[in-house]
């Protein structure tokens, strides 16, 4: 019989937030202050504008493969493959992260919460006129996944998202709940 303690598994997180609402942020600062953590963006897996039912679903096989399959917005094709070191933390960010099928192979799960308009001033601030023509389109998917899914309720926490300090620490504060 060993006395060795067992090891720990990595954490995976997840972190979902409607577009503009800071998870991106809030999902970069807990990486740069985990040693050697993953970060998986929706928005490199989101096969296009019409695509986020699509990159929900790939979440589950995220977790259990470690891997995920980019999608190349310049040409509107699949592009490559990318592999996750299961060995190491994981963080997985967007919009549709998470859901039902995706929660119970997480070990956290965080919602970041903003009001429309401060997310829709932010989400365009950021990406100008790439998003403005499809704000609302992307807007309606937003509403058919809360509506189907409910994230919101699925999270260990709500996270503001009005301050990426306020939010980190927020964060930290659930994570380590």
């Amino acid at each position: 019989m060993s006395l060795a303690p067992e090891p720990v598994a990595p954490r995976r997180i997840l972190i979902d937030g409607r577009s503009g609402s800071g998870k991106t942020e809030l999902a970069q600062s807990i990486v740069d202050a985990w040693p050697g953590a993953q970060l998986v963006r929706l928005d490199d897996i989101y096969p296009g504008w019409d695509g986020l039912a699509t990159a929900s679903a790939a979440v589950p096989a995220i977790l259990l493969e470690q891997r995920w399959l980019a999608w190349d917005w310049a040409t509107g094709m699949p592009g490559s493959w990318h592999t996750l070191d299961p060995a190491k933390p994981l963080v997985i960010e967007g919009v549709g992260a998470l859901s039902r099928a995706s929660r119970p192979l997480a070990d956290a799960a965080l919602w970041v919460e903003l009001d429309a308009e401060t997310r829709k001033r932010r989400a365009l601030d950021r990406d100008g006129d790439a998003y403005a023509p499809f704000w609302d389109r992307w807007a309606a998917q937003e509403d058919a996944f809360i509506a189907r899914e409910h994230p919101q309720l699925l999270a260990g926490a709500i996270i503001d998202g009005s301050s990426a300090t306020a939010a980190l620490r927020a964060a930290r504060v659930a994570l380590e709940a």
